[in-house]
């Protein structure tokens, strides 16, 4: 069973203080207390299948927190592989790929964690982790299936879910994307239906995702499949400090 889940930003202001860094923590201890047993994390930034899914089958991921300004340690956590492997064969009917990296045999085999991983990772309970990559060249319903396949091969484990997502990239004209209105559009929408749990009209985001070079809608898509009409949320922090914008918010099981 998922008995939490999160909406957690990548960037890597999430270091700094104020409300983005105060909201992570937040969501870091009420992982702790709802005390899963696996972090399940959905990140854009893993590895790309070409018009698949990715599931990573290596035994662990590890990552530097150095490379992204901070203490200079590596972040590693053990994979739980057999959480993984149920995610494939409950998501039989989508297109969905184990992934390794390095040693030719996954039991050994140490996969590079990406920022979508490590930044939230670096806030939550040492966990075994499953990182998901969603497929951006495959339907959104199909996002949405694949969450409930999570939810299905979670079982009655104890399982949290991360959607590890920033939003709209095209607040600053000086940044790599440039400026378009679209992005505080998407992100304002996209505090709308978080909010008010209203993901099921993620398609509305749909119209504005490509004109504000947001990376969130895939994973947001995941998380509403995973999490059904079952779950509260409460919104923890907005903010764009920079080109992109951040959001964050916890999910817990509705108490009805």
């Amino acid at each position: 069973m998922i008995v939490a889940a999160a909406i957690a930003p990548h960037g890597t202001p999430a270091f700094d203080p104020g409300p983005t860094r105060d909201a992570l923590e937040e969501i870091g201890r009420r992982f702790a207390d709802a005390e899963p047993a696996a972090i399940v994390v959905v990140t854009p930034h893993n590895v790309h299948v070409s018009g698949h899914f990715a599931v990573v089958d290596a035994a662990t991921v590890a990552g530097s927190l150095a490379e992204w300004g901070q203490a200079e340690r590596t972040l590693e956590r053990p994979v739980d592989r057999a959480l993984a492997a149920a995610v494939v064969a409950a998501a039989r009917d989508l297109p969905l790929l184990s992934v390794s990296y390095g040693g030719n045999v996954p039991a050994g085999a140490v996969a590079p964690m990406d920022w979508g991983t490590l930044i939230p990772l670096t806030f939550l309970p040492e966990l075994p982790v499953v990182v998901i990559s969603p497929a951006r060249d495959r339907p959104l319903a199909e996002h949405v299936d694949l969450g409930r396949a999570i939810a299905d091969a979670a079982g009655g484990d104890r399982v949290a879910l991360v959607a590890s997502a920033d939003h709209g990239h095209a607040h600053d004209a000086d940044g790599p994307y440039g400026y378009d209105p679209a992005a505080a559009a998407y992100d304002e929408l996209a505090v709308e239906l978080v909010r008010e749990r209203r993901l099921g009209e993620l398609d509305r985001l749909g119209e504005l995702v490509e004109a504000a070079k947001a990376d969130s809608l895939w994973q947001l898509a995941v998380l509403h499949g995973a999490l059904g009409t079952g779950f509260d949320v409460e919104l923890l922090a907005y903010e764009a400090p920079t080109y992109f914008g951040m959001l964050c918010a916890a999910y817990a099981p509705s108490a009805a």
